[in-house]
């Protein structure tokens, strides 16, 4: 009788125990199912280049950008591409447009330049296939009330690739990464 009533504690001191642990872990975070903002938002991807040597050849058609709750995004869509294609993409100290050299100006902390291994023109015939001038701001792009980007200019499109910078806020961490058809660049809004 007397191992049943020990037993009998046993279980209901380890039963408020994790109770008591199953509280502290609610607290710390949040209620379950649902992720702390901090740990949602905690990224590993560093600043640091990051390439891809893969060919390109089919023209850009669109630059588009996007917020998320943890970072800002631009997405360069080589619609009629198929299979993997290459990109640089690295902080530079000052932009200057591929071909010609000149310093073309950026506004924000920080300058993010990004390589994509395609034209803004077909390579077939030569026309137009994204309207992005060198030294102005992307066409269609509005990064107003943006919490990371800060600024937008179209480079060139020289020797196969496109140039553009990304004005942002900071040297912060950013990803690259290629998802059909389009090149992603998130650029998170806290290390």
């Amino acid at each position: 009788m007397r191992r049943l009533g020990t037993a009998a504690a046993v279980i209901v001191l380890a039963g408020a125990g994790l109770a008591s642990t199953a509280g502290v872990a609610t607290a710390a975070t949040g209620p379950a199912g649902k992720a702390s903002p901090a740990a949602a938002c905690s990224t590993v991807w560093g600043s640091a280049d990051k390439s891809a040597k893969d060919p390109g050849g089919k023209p850009l058609k669109n630059i588009k950008t996007s917020q998320s709750t943890c970072y800002d995004r631009m997405v360069f869509d080589v619609s009629g591409g198929t299979g993997k294609f290459g990109y640089h993409v690295g902080y530079v100290d000052a932009f200057h447009q591929d071909g010609s050299g000149d310093r073309i100006p950026v506004n924000g902390g920080a300058i993010l330049q990004v390589y994509v291994s395609a034209p803004s023109y077909d390579p077939a015939t030569g026309k137009p296939s994204y309207s992005g001038k060198a030294g102005k701001s992307l066409p269609g792009v509005n990064i107003a009330g943006y919490k990371t980007f800060k600024d937008t200019k179209f480079g060139a499109s020289f020797e196969g690739q496109t140039q553009v910078a990304l004005g942002v806020r900071a040297k912060l961490p950013f990803r690259v990464f290629q998802s059909g058809h389009e090149l992603i660049v998130d650029v998170a809004h806290t290390w």
